[in-house]
């Protein structure tokens, strides 16, 4: 008997919450039940209810296959191939250097994906998923780097057990497993600051819609890799002051960068470790683009203390990554970045509020998030560094 009814009071009803969780409980009971999805499968109101969660399940199942898929059309240029027009199965299969079945499975597999489209005579066309990866170098990088992926979870349970970085994206991202980064070479960081700046464009796009920079006066980027956030913010705003912290010998690729496209007059790069403060100072505006995510939380409060000991009073904050729990986005930060940064060694993907907490323990206020049109891509979030 509850304490209401013992004192005479009326019962307490339940909340609002609790009873939304208790229907999605026994939904979650029914749908269990395989009489239940035999009768669903049948009954026509129904039926695409069943269909869809059925084919949703086994988009689970079968989405190792999937990308195999698409990292073969990667590797083999398919779309590149298609991009002038269509194509019959025997020219495609001299093309990629396959045999005419093989190249036949792989043209209907890309099909059936929506990458490529089979005619009504026979040919093969590209279609609008391929396009989109063809028109994006930075993702066909990444789809070529999953390789690193797969080889640390082809065992995801021992992983877990493990409580310990898988082997080769720890290695590939060589200032994760260093004492001091800062000793790292231009051969050790080559490979992964290559594939920023190739995937990072879009990214840097969609940030940098999402919030007014105009408002600022100089920008300090920490974590910019070879600069492509930087490049994005001198084109849409020139009268910004940029500059750019990295690692030593990133620093050292972005500054080479610069000069090859006439940009060393208008981004400056610095070299360090920006977990030990020391950062340069007279920006009005700090950013972490991608970085934030990529550590624990320990390490992150270091970078925040760091960003805010280089700000001014009334200096701002600025942290765009994929955020969990984003609408849209959920699997991307909740399921995407937990696996790949746990093998990766350190690092999650942390949702606003969590990040709002790290940033008022390192000193900052008036936390305020920032729609961005793709969350897949980035969310973004700001705080201020708080009068005194």
């Amino acid at each position: 008997m509850s304490v209401a009814s013992e004192s005479g009071a009326a019962p307490v009803p339940p909340s609002a919450d609790g009873l939304i969780e208790r229907v999605r409980a026994w939904a979650v009971r029914l749908i269990g039940d395989p009489k239940f999805r035999r009768f669903s499968a049948a009954f026509p109101l129904f039926r695409p209810l069943a269909r869809r969660e059925a084919r949703a399940v086994f988009d689970l199942c079968a989405g190792f296959v999937y990308s195999q898929v698409l990292l073969a059309c990667v590797r083999l240029r398919v779309f590149d191939r298609l991009v002038d027009g269509p194509m019959d199965a025997a020219a495609l299969a001299l093309a990629l250097g396959l045999e005419p079945a093989q190249a036949a499975r792989l043209l209907d597999a890309a099909a059936a994906l929506g990458l490529v489209r089979r005619r009504a005579d026979g040919r093969y066309a590209l279609a609008a998923r391929g396009a989109v990866v063809r028109s994006d170098p930075g993702l066909s990088a990444m789809i070529e780097h999953h390789a690193l992926v797969y080889r640390d979870l082809a065992d995801p349970v021992a992983l877990l057990r493990a409580n310990a970085p898988g082997g080769a994206l720890r290695a590939y991202w060589r200032y994760s497993r260093e004492d001091d980064p800062t000793a790292l070479s231009d051969a050790d960081v080559a490979a992964y600051s290559r594939l920023m700046a190739m995937s990072q464009p879009p990214v840097a796009e969609e940030i940098v819609a999402a919030y007014p920079f105009g408002r600022h006066r100089r920008v300090l980027d920490l974590g910019g890799g070879e600069g492509a956030f930087l490049r994005a913010l001198a084109a849409r705003h020139p009268h910004l002051e940029l500059a750019l912290f990295d690692l030593p010998a990133v620093a050292e690729r972005a500054r080479a960068s610069f000069a090859a496209d006439g940009l060393e007059s208008r981004i400056a790069a610095h070299g360090g470790d920006f977990r030990r403060g020391n950062l340069p100072t007279g920006a009005d505006l700090v950013t972490l683009v991608r970085v934030l995510h990529d550590h624990d939380d320990a390490a992150a409060l270091e970078i925040l203390r760091a960003a805010h000991a280089a700000l001014p009073q009334g200096g701002t904050i600025l942290i765009g990554e994929p955020m969990a729990d984003a609408p849209g986005a959920q699997g991307v930060g909740g399921a995407y970045f937990g696996f790949y940064l746990m093998a990766m060694g350190q690092g999650r993907a942390r949702r606003p509020a969590e990040i709002e907490a790290l940033t008022r323990r390192a000193g900052f206020a008036d936390f305020a998030a920032h729609p961005t049109a793709l969350p897949l891509r980035a969310g973004v979030v700001t705080a201020r560094r708080a009068e005194v």
